[in-house]
């Protein structure tokens, strides 16, 4: 769950960017990456931490050019965080190229196989944004016959072959020296993107982001997403032109950011993430009506930030009282995205707070956005017993995740899912709660279908362990496992930020 952005401006275009990386913070906190383009000429800033440690004034005075692609990293698939792995990632054959990709690809170790031993091709890190580079690279050189010249019909053959080879979500921004701004997305839409579009007195300026806040903030108008399978170009003039590179789409684009991922003010694939939030609110307290009306609840109250508008909803539905019973310390990161265990407890006691008086004799009701580790759910639950709750009930928005998510989120083994092999109630008596309620998966389906009922589908395989792209293995599942089993996060201080300038002749 990485966030990307892409502009072409009419002035200069760092701010831009790091403005943008801002905004999409909540998306990735191991590390951020701008690169810029001028006369030929790609600049690059990258390193580990967050966006505001990552660039300074200095940095930002070097990344000059009026058009550039931005990235904030998130683990994903388990994999050790090496800084070289910082995006975006830069090829010089068989043109100068940039690529930032927020995603995760389930045939990687294939791919670089085929690159190693047909495609002549190597690889200096384990990312998949380097392989989808790499694999991009030979397709362009590849429908560009080895003549080395750049258009339009040219940079989407390519895009249609990498959609042929490569195989899970990926949304991209990538910079082609000389050219201008591509963005393409998988053939099933998982992963968001959207264009927005602003008028200047110089001309058009153009802006591709994860999230529609990136849009609002800076001042662009929405456009439109990116369709699942549709490549978008943007020359350095401004010029924009895009096509269809797929032979089949399905849109079914990721639940989870509904549920989590997204910020609440953004809009993705015409769907606003508050009105789904708030929907979810409306389902769980039809489930707890139904299912549970024996439930005498003082006061329910929201785990924040993700869960505020369902349990608003749900309040009002049950005509219980809403309180807010946490204060959150905006400080402390999120914990979901934090490495390890031991981390993820000990930030809990650090990013949230009770408040006693909302806790102290009463029967609460706690509603949190969904239940992944359980790590969270249990300090929670026990913060509010220590604050003199009487009893405490806890309510999911979501169902129960019970299995490995492979398209960009940071849930690969099911060993580490509290869900994967626990009933309700052993989940319920593992996390101290006196009464676990749960929303049902075709209940969160219509939460989000009511909001746009022309999206029919959702990448759903975290709940079902239905995967959209059909080609996941259980194979391939006990090797990410394997994988992630062995390594650790690794240490942001490893490595400073990296500042390089390539020289780069223009397409003809």
């Amino acid at each position: 769950m990485c966030g990307i952005i892409g502009a072409v401006a009419t002035t200069p275009v760092n701010q831009i960017l790091y403005d943008g990386l801002q905004v999409l913070q909540h998306r990735g906190q191991d590390a951020a990456g701008i690169a810029t383009a001028e006369a030929g000429r790609f600049h690059m800033h990258k390193g580990s931490g967050l966006v505001r440690d990552v660039f300074r004034t200095r940095n930002m005075r070097n990344l000059v050019g009026n058009w550039g692609i931005g990235h904030c990293r998130y683990p994903t698939a388990g994999s050790a965080f090496n800084p070289a792995e910082a995006q975006p990632f830069y090829v010089n054959s068989p043109f100068g190229l940039m690529l930032a990709h927020n995603g995760n690809l389930t045939n990687a170790d294939q791919l670089k196989r085929d690159m190693f031993l047909q495609d002549l091709r190597h690889m200096n890190t384990n990312s998949d944004s380097e392989v989808l580079l790499n694999v991009f690279a030979h397709e362009l050189q590849a429908a560009s016959q080895n003549r080395y010249q750049m258009d339009p019909d040219t940079i989407f053959r390519a895009v249609s072959g990498v959609h042929r080879r490569v195989r899970g979500a990926y949304a991209v921004v990538a910079m082609i020296a000389g050219y201008g701004l591509l963005a393409f997305r998988d053939p099933y839409g998982i992963r968001p993107l959207i264009i927005g579009r602003h008028e200047t007195i110089q001309g058009v300026e153009y802006l591709i982001a994860s999230e529609s806040v990136a849009v609002d903030t800076l001042g662009f108008k929405i456009l439109r997403d990116v369709e699942p399978g549709e490549a978008v170009l943007i020359d350095i003039h401004g010029r924009f032109v895009s096509r269809q590179c797929a032979e089949r789409t399905i849109h079914a684009p990721c639940m989870f950011e509904f549920v989590y991922l997204a910020r609440p003010d953004s809009l993705m694939d015409g769907i606003s993430v508050y009105e789904t939030r708030v929907k979810m609110g409306e389902f769980l307290a039809d489930k707890i009506r139904h299912t549970m009306p024996h439930l005498e609840v003082d006061a329910v109250i929201p785990i924040p930030d993700s869960s505020r508008h369902a349990a608003m909803e749900l309040a009002s539905r049950l005509g219980m009282p809403y309180r807010e019973g946490f204060v959150k310390n905006r400080y402390i990161g999120r914990t979901f995205i934090m490495p390890g265990q031991a981390s993820r407890r000990k930030s809990v006691r650090q990013k949230l707070n009770a408040i006693a008086q909302e806790f102290r004799g009463k029967n609460v009701l706690l509603v949190d956005d969904s239940i992944v580790r359980g790590t969270t759910s249990r300090e929670i639950i026990q913060m509010a017993r220590e604050a003199g709750a009487r009893r405490v009930y806890f309510a999911s928005a979501s169902p129960p995740v019970r299995h490995a998510n492979v398209y960009g989120i940071d849930m690969p083994t099911r060993a580490e899912l509290i869900a994967a092999f626990r009933s309700d109630d052993e989940i319920r008596r593992e996390i101290g709660a006196d009464a676990l309620i749960y929303q049902d998966l075709d209940a969160l389906k219509a939460a989000v279908r009511a909001v746009n009922p022309a999206i029919a589908q959702f990448e759903t395989s975290c709940f079902d362990g239905s995967y959209i792209t059909g080609d996941v293995t259980q194979e391939y599942l006990s090797s990410i496992e394997a994988s992630h089993g062995g390594h650790g996060k690794g240490n942001p201080d490893d490595a400073e930020g990296a500042q390089m300038d390539l020289n780069l002749v223009p397409a003809d």
